[in-house]
């Protein structure tokens, strides 16, 4: 019997090794290698990076200041509902009390506005990225919440206001349709500008001055004064913030037990 070529047995093997390849491997083991162009995104997905975030406001659409700035949800129009009142939590994005804060809102199904500032936005993008997820509203608070903003020149207060809009617009995927000043410091240049940024300028009814740290009691007798329409202030950032968290979860219950409905603006 004559003995199969050398060179044919090689080529018979480099076949079949080549046919086990194209049909024999599953399709798991199949890693794509460092210059694989990159998986494609579905339809689906390009879709609803498309499309835009619900408004969480009561609303769900535009609002229109009836005084400048805004102190009550009856300066606004459309009207808000006749039982309900405004929760507004300023100075964050903060690692540890603007969690513990949203962690609350949801245990009590409560929809609130934040005011951010700027450099906090850019510092823990993450949570600004919670707080829309979560459904509230964001609110403009200035890049580095100076309190005399009233005594800038105009070029800073332009800085101040459009660059934490850009920041928290750029982080969030969706412009702030407010701005609140610090400290309530109002001027006609402020409200101008902010106006010109396409926000609507917000202060408020109830301030319990919790960013002083009064103690929880205190806290809690001050916001339990609200009434239908009121804006409430309350903070999450510029310090120690758990008397805020603890007062809270007795004004909340307390507010929604009198029949108020907490509303974003």
């Amino acid at each position: 019997m004559r003995r199969p070529d050398r060179r044919h047995v090689l080529m018979a093997m480099a076949a079949a090794g080549a046919g086990l390849l194209a049909g024999g491997v599953p399709e798991l083991t199949r890693t794509p290698g460092p210059d694989a162009p990159p998986k494609r995104p579905s339809r689906r997905a390009l879709k609803a990076a498309r499309q835009p975030l619900r408004d969480p406001g009561y609303a769900h659409g535009p609002l229109h200041p009836l005084r400048r700035p805004v102190h009550s949800l009856h300066d606004l129009t459309p009207a808000a509902p006749p039982n309900a009142v405004a929760l507004t939590i300023d100075d964050g994005p903060h690692p540890r009390w603007t969690p513990m804060m949203l962690d609350l809102l949801a245990e009590f199904r409560v929809p609130a506005t934040f005011s951010l500032i700027g450099e906090q936005v850019v510092q823990f993008p993450k949570l600004v990225e919670r707080i829309v997820a979560s459904g509230h509203q964001i609110c403009d608070h200035t890049v580095t919440h100076p309190l005399n903003l009233p005594r800038l020149s105009a070029d800073q207060i332009r800085d101040e206001i459009g660059g934490a809009h850009d920041r928290i617009a750029q982080t969030a995927r969706v412009a702030p349709r407010y701005f609140r000043s610090p400290g309530g410091a109002w001027s006609a240049q402020i409200m101008d500008t902010a106006t010109a940024h396409g926000m609507i300028c917000i202060d408020w009814e109830i301030d319990p001055r919790d960013w002083a740290r009064p103690g929880r009691i205190a806290i809690t007798d001050r916001m339990l004064r609200a009434r239908a329409g009121d804006i409430i202030l309350c903070h999450d950032g510029g310090g120690d913030r758990s008397e805020t968290i603890q007062a809270l979860r007795t004004v909340i219950p307390a507010l929604q037990g009198r029949g108020l409905t907490f509303v974003a603006l």
